[in-house]
């Protein structure tokens, strides 16, 4: 007899939502789901409003309109600190580490609210992150790109997330480290994490994704299995220049 799949639960649900900054709004009535231990890939050209997205959904700029539902409770425009604590890490492409502390001190501080257990779940993301546990007295301004991408998802893990959401974690990076680092991306997606990461290599992304989601000017275009996305000829047509 064969087994039956079961679908992942939702972890993260975005319904038509809408947000900017004052002005006309930068994402439009954008849907999108992450299921648990899943890995979903946000793509599309420059000024699409792929970042922006992640922002509304945490909360650091307004939604307008629509709903972010975090494990089935409306978290709309909670505010950052409230979300962390409802299992929701968000790491951005810069700003993302405190350099002139060791990287030991740089988890200690993602896990400020943990009440017990730093230093276990530090061990545990070591074991996760092997390349992190030599370092761990090293200041992390000195880390290389690829390692400080490494220690600032292993920061948004010490709270033991339900979903992360990842802010072009590979830009800047050799195409080396990129590989590395989907790999790492990967191994935490396998741990239970759903994962939703915006990236502008689409060609790699959807290689590494389970379900992508391309925008265009702000709205949904098209979405899919990733690996179906990725042989789709208008998303050939559209991003074939990023697909690399």
């Amino acid at each position: 007899m064969s087994e039956t799949l079961v679908d992942p639960p939702t972890v993260l649900r975005v319904a038509g939502l809408s947000a900017g900054y004052g002005g006309p709004p930068i994402i439009d009535g954008v849907s999108l789901e992450v299921k648990k231990g899943k890995i979903a890939a946000i793509v599309g050209p420059n000024g699409a409003g792929k970042s922006t997205l992640l922002k509304a959904i945490m909360g650091v700029i307004k939604v307008s309109s629509g709903h972010v539902l975090l494990l089935d409770k409306d978290c709309t425009n909670m505010a950052p600190e409230k979300l962390v604590q409802h299992k929701l890490a968000y790491v951005p492409q810069v700003a993302n580490t405190f350099p002139d502390l060791t990287v030991r001190e740089n988890l200690e501080m993602g896990g400020y609210i943990r009440r017990h257990g730093v230093h276990e779940r530090i061990e545990e993301l070591c074991e996760l992150f092997p390349d992190l546990r030599k370092s761990l007295r090293r200041k992390a301004g000195a880390l290389s790109g690829g390692q400080r991408s490494m220690l600032a998802m292993a920061r948004g893990l010490m709270l033991d997330p339900e979903v992360m959401l990842l802010d072009e974690p590979s830009a800047g990076l050799s195409p080396l480290f990129q590989k590395a680092l989907w790999e790492q991306i990967e191994a935490v997606a396998a741990t239970g994490v759903g994962i939703c990461v915006v990236e502008q290599n689409t060609r790699r992304s959807l290689r590494h994704a389970d379900w992508g989601y391309v925008l265009v000017l702000g709205k949904n275009r098209l979405d899919g299995p990733a690996h179906e996305l990725l042989h789709d000829q208008e998303v050939i047509d559209l991003y074939v220049g990023r697909m690399s």
